[in-house]
């Protein structure tokens, strides 16, 4: 597949959201098969019907079995949106199309044949139902016999061949997801940690939305076609990719591992399969399994079907409509996620090594991305705990999945092994930098301190943490919750999709809440980004319960909502990405970027360690408190150790510098409200907590000036104070 411009992308996804109404020829087909009546006296194996208006003509291609003897009469309605919009009677012994309709005998009957309809009849259509993407359509043939009963009923899905699953919206969504991360890791490199903050937060905030709408598409609920096709388009954040030699990958690895793949996608011109419709509720009366070949595809045929109709729901419609088998599906998202971790390693050495070389021919400065070439086996670390952080929905829908579908023995166990290795890295990263915090809090009243000062610590963990303001740190503990209990319902509810609507609402309208409540992320514009896109995803959980059906309302309801769901989302997206690729070239192209940010209020620049000389007094000051070695009076220890980071003891606090050259301090030390000499601006307590409106100086010196007290305190809060609680 050739991966197209990032305009032509965006062009493509700004002209899909716009409804094009263009077309080289209007046409109605039909899509799918089923039998819409108990006990139907007519099964067809093939029903192909097509509809042009341009020549008004309606051309059959009919393969089937009947029961059915005598003359019948044929009764066409065509529904949109569940609106009657066309309906037609044929007798077939006035029509020399049909003869062999006349009459109906016992046995095989195959037509293939067309009907010319009348300019009135066209006129009944409307011209809506040839431009509309992803047509909510079906078509519906009875055949009643010569008193008027109901012999045989079948029902085909209708599509004008338009739809908004296109794959420019997947490489679009995809490139400029990856090229902020990539920007980001770049901009940090160069020492523009704040922007790199920034950049990654609305990279993981725009990753996190578009695994939630696949997440819509995996749930086993009827989704209106236009909705069904929109999350499509995002089904890669999934894993969700069809390439052919992965396909031949993991069928051989199934069949070695004594599974059975099932060969749907292939037996297509043999089995009609049916997208999951309305009529289908409840799942309940579902059976589990249709045959051994079928075993993990969930495609059931109900009782008032024959056995050469094959129904799809849920994960197992993604994986359909994606062209990869159902029982391929767990072990292709698989594969993609390993190939996400080599690829990714790969390229931070080859980085590494494209550095060195740059550096020995003289062509990149010594002090260029110093911090990654001296420590990047702790940064490589820090990115594979990020991409286990990325990938972590993908995987624990799949993985969970899996253990109910049982493709084969080799991959639950593979499902097991992967799914509980991911919650205890991040289970233990995320404890990790709790007890951080807390020994910060302890002995520096602040936690932004031990969390940012030291390089390792924040190379290796920051990914938890650094898009959330301090004194949110665990906050990245609900976080991994919600994911968990979302990937929870979606992989082993597939049965019931009024749980899962259910369940999503209850779990999007709770994050949303917490979300809007703490705002927990590093500053006023990260919280408005993340509270936009969580109260678009509990709006979509909303629709999506409507979709389960549960409030029986008509299915015209449903089709508008889908195109209402469609609307809304798509400028939701396109808004989303403009933003974080305005973001992330700016991020790259601007010499400093992070005059685009204000500082944050926990003021964790102060204790991130910098690439360039200290110039002035208070960044001396700063140097000390991060504990750089390039300063005289300096020590060499570090924060972050996991030696010590078990014991419940209480953390003996380590002078950050050697106290036989003390930095000066640019507010007098004798003066109330200054810093004693022997003392460190970071490990003091509150200094405001000690000034005096009115003191006096001792006996013998001058009185201190309460003017510049009073201006001293208008400067607010220490910034040792801020983010940890004091503002």
């Amino acid at each position: 597949m050739r991966v197209p411009s990032l305009s032509t992308a965006a062009a493509c996804l700004l002209a899909t959201a716009a409804f094009p109404l263009a077309s080289a020829e209007r046409i109605l087909y039909t899509t799918s098969l089923s039998t819409c009546q108990d006990n139907s006296s007519f099964a067809a194996k093939l029903f192909d019907v097509t509809f042009t208006p341009d020549n008004g003509t309606i051309n059959f291609n009919v393969n089937g079995d009947s029961t059915i003897q005598g003359n019948v009469t044929i009764d066409l309605t065509i529904y949109a949106y569940g609106y009657q919009a066309y309906t037609h009677n044929i007798n077939p012994c006035d029509q020399k199309s049909f003869k062999g309709l006349c009459p109906m005998n016992e046995g095989p009957i195959k037509i293939n044949s067309n009907y010319q309809l009348e300019s009135a009849d066209l006129s009944k259509v409307p011209s809506i139902a040839y431009t509309v993407p992803d047509l909510d359509a079906t078509v519906k043939v009875f055949f009643n016999g010569s008193n008027g009963e109901a012999l045989a009923c079948v029902e085909a899905s209708m599509s004008n061949g338009k739809t908004v699953y296109q794959e420019g919206v997947s490489w679009t969504t995809a490139v400029i997801s990856g090229l902020a991360l990539v920007s980001s890791a770049i901009t940090s490199g160069l020492g523009h940690s704040n922007t790199a903050a920034h950049v990654a937060a609305n990279a993981l905030s725009l990753f996190g939305y578009f695994q939630a709408q696949a997440y819509i598409g995996m749930t086993a609920v009827y989704l209106p076609p236009i909705v069904a096709a929109w999350t499509q388009n995002f089904q890669w954040s999934m894993g969700i990719i069809r390439v052919q030699f992965i396909q031949d990958i993991a069928t051989w690895y199934q069949r070695s591992t004594g599974g059975t793949p099932s060969t749907i996608i292939s037996s297509l011109n043999q089995v009609s399969v049916l997208v999951q419709k309305r009529e289908l509720v409840p799942f309940a009366d579902v059976a589990r399994r249709m045959a051994k070949v079928a075993r993990s595809a969930m495609m059931v045929p109900r009782a008032t079907t024959t056995s050469n109709e094959i129904i799809v729901r849920g994960i197992e419609r993604v994986g359909f409509r994606a062209g990869i088998e159902p029982t391929n599906i767990f072990l292709t998202g698989y594969i993609f996620f390993l190939i996400f971790v080599v690829f990714t390693t790969i390229g931070v050495i080859l980085f590494k090594l494209l550095c060195e070389l740059l550096v020995k021919a003289g062509h990149l400065k010594g002090d260029k991305f110093q911090d990654f070439r001296n420590g990047w086996t702790t940064i490589l670390k820090g990115i594979l705990f990020r991409i286990v952080l990325i990938g972590f929905p993908q995987m624990a829908v799949l993985c969970f999945w899996e253990f109910t579908s049982e493709d084969s023995a080799a991959e639950v166990v593979l499902a097991v092994f992967t799914i509980f290795t991911m919650l205890a890295l991040l289970g233990w990263a995320s404890s990790k930098v709790i007890r951080m915090a807390q020994r910060s809090i302890v002995m520096h009243k602040n936690p932004a301190y031990v969390l940012y000062s030291d390089p390792a610590a924040l190379n290796k963990w920051g990914f938890l943490y650094v898009q959330f303001k301090a004194t949110a740190y665990y906050f990245i503990v609900p976080v991994l919750m919600y994911i968990l209990v979302k990937s929870l319902f979606i992989a082993v509810a597939q049965n019931n999709g009024v749980v899962q609507a259910v369940a999503l609402l209850i779990i999007e309208a709770a994050y949303l809440i917490g979300v809007a409540i703490l705002r927990p992320y590093m500053d006023k514009r990260i919280n408005g980004f993340n509270i936009a896109i969580c109260s678009i995803n509990f709006l979509s959980s909303i629709f999506v319960l409507v979709f389960s059906d549960v409030f029986n309302q008509p299915d015209i309801v449903s089709g508008v909502m889908g195109v209402i769901f469609f609307v809304y989302n798509a400028a939701f997206s396109t808004i989303l990405l403009i933003m974080v690729l305005v973001a992330a070239v700016i991020a790259i192209t601007s010499k400093n970027p992070d005059t685009r940010y204000q500082p944050m209020r926990d003021d964790r620049g102060s204790f991130i360690k910098t690439q360039g000389n200290t110039t002035t007094e208070l960044d001396a000051l700063a140097a000390v408190a991060r504990g750089e070695t390039k300063h005289p009076y300096t020590t060499n220890a570090r924060i972050e150790d996991d030696d010590d980071s078990w014991s419940t003891e209480q953390p003996q606090q380590r002078p950050p510098y050697s106290h036989t050259e003390p930095p000066r301090s640019p507010v007098n030390g004798s003066a109330p409200g200054g810093l004693p000499d022997n003392a460190s601006g970071r490990n003091m307590a509150p200094v405001y907590n000690r000034l005096e409106t009115s003191s006096p100086g001792p006996r013998g010196t001058t009185p201190v000036n309460n003017n510049s007290q009073s201006r001293f305190r208008q400067q607010g809060p220490s910034p040792w104070q801020r983010g940890a609680g004091y503002d």
